[in-house]
């Protein structure tokens, strides 16, 4: 067999983490010999073997027959004491399960081990003074307030068919077929295909192709797929499609009225009521979506101002749970267990990194800075979740029914803490943010 000389450096065994420890351990012989007699006792007393009766099984069959068991439960509690008294006296703090190898040695009193782990990172939270944070503010005034009627009314929109031929905002009903090189590709062909021109659902100059055309006419043209087009086998490719308009609707917007205001729930149809709740609800959610901003911006800005190593056990672990979870959540959304769903480790990785570095940092930040949760804040925070439900009382008695529901919350207060303290240190900067971007919406 020939030995590839020029690949060595790359099969080279990874780099230990500058997290990683060593230390020495020692067991003695007598003291295991010991208790693993002691434990073979204890279980001859209650012993049940055909042949004998309950504890009556002969001590050397016990021996013979659960001596090894014996005596590897007997050896991980000495590890596990004597590498628990180590880090102790070292005042390590050990992040993950050490890996412990047996030692040779020619001792004929002990038997010896080394212990292999990580240890968290030293953190020393950095004066924030130097760093600049972005906090987007929007005021929600009347424009914003009709904006959002304006989506509800699109989203209860009425379509009555016409005549004439379509224009921007009309649905039309539509059969399609496109072709490559005189042959049909995947996708390429629908019929009674409904669109909404002007919402972006097909490429621009496919819908530009449909507009002015009248139902029943028929329309054939070529269209290059651009190069942002998510089917790479298509990019840049022309092709022929042929169009027919079998229906032109008009979209008919509903007029705000105390039926529309029904359609919203509010029972007696006072469109002045809509209104204000509306807008109660658009502040609220505005409030949410900006406040997560703010978040976003401070622990990006922590974890530039914190770099850390990562111990790589806590990394694989988190990378794990969100494979875990990833297969979980396409199982629920299937309907079906996915055996075989493809989850790749590398998808993870990034995330994984992320989360563990913020772990660490913010749990430094909230040790040395005292920014626990305290009981108000929790309630106030419960409060305000409960706003948005028909029985506020209720939702708050869910909470505090469970102590695991509760925490979650204390978690978020956390958060809200450091973000808090964090703009307090920071240099902040306030930028003002477009309603409909804020939003996720087309201008």
């Amino acid at each position: 067999m020939e030995t590839n000389a020029t690949t060595p450096a790359a099969e080279a065994a990874p780099q230990p983490s500058v997290l990683e420890r060593t230390l020495d351990l020692s067991v003695l012989i007598a003291d295991l010999d010991k208790d693993i007699e002691q434990r073979l006792r204890r279980m001859s007393k209650n012993l049940r073997m055909p042949g004998f009766r309950p504890g009556k099984v002969p001590f050397n069959i016990v021996r013979q027959q659960h001596g090894r068991d014996a005596y590897v439960d007997a050896l991980n509690e000495a590890l596990e004491k004597s590498f628990g008294e180590a880090v102790k006296a070292r005042q390590l703090r050990v992040a993950g399960s050490p890996r412990i190898d047996p030692k040779k040695t020619a001792s004929e009193t002990q038997l010896e081990f080394t212990a292999v782990f990580e240890v968290y990172p030293e953190i020393t939270i950095t004066d924030l003074k130097d760093i600049e944070i972005e906090r987007p503010t929007l005021d929600i005034g009347a424009a914003e307030l009709e904006n959002t009627l304006n989506v509800l009314r699109k989203q209860r929109v009425s379509h009555a068919p016409v005549e004439r031929a379509a224009a921007k905002g009309d649905r039309v009903t539509i059969d399609f077929l496109g072709k490559k090189n005189g042959e049909p590709f995947p996708g390429s062909e629908a019929r009674d295909y409904p669109v909404t021109l002007g919402e972006d659902m097909m490429l621009a100059d496919f819908e530009n192709a449909v507009l002015g055309l009248k139902a029943g006419e028929t329309k054939t043209f070529e269209l290059t797929f651009p190069a942002d087009y998510h089917v790479t086998d298509l990019v840049g490719q022309t092709v022929t499609f042929e169009v027919t308009v079998k229906q032109v609707d008009e979209v008919i917007l509903p007029e705000i009225d105390a039926g529309f205001a029904k359609s919203l729930g509010i029972a007696d149809g006072d469109v002045d009521k809509m209104r204000a709740e509306i807008e109660s609800n658009l502040k609220r959610e505005v409030k949410g979506r900006l406040k997560n901003r703010v978040k976003n911006q401070v622990m990006d800005a922590l974890l530039k101002a914190h770099p850390i190593a990562l111990p790589k056990t806590l990394v694989e672990a988190e990378i794990e749970r969100l494979m875990h979870h990833a297969r979980l959540d396409m199982e629920q959304r299937s309907g079906r267990k996915l055996k075989d769903f493809p989850v790749r480790r590398e998808w993870f990785v990034d995330q994984a990194k992320r989360r563990i570095s913020l772990g660490l940092v913010l749990s430094e930040i909230v040790k040395v800075n005292a920014l626990y949760a305290k009981p108000e804040q929790t309630r106030a925070v419960v409060d305000e979740n409960a706003q948005s439900y028909e029985h506020p009382e209720e939702i708050v008695s869910w909470y505090y029914a469970q102590p695991q529901r509760l925490a979650e919350i204390e978690g978020v207060v956390i958060e809200d803490n450091v973000v808090e303290w964090a703009l307090a240190s920071a240099r902040v900067v306030d930028k003002p943010v477009v309603f409909d971007e804020l939003m996720g919406r087309r201008a």
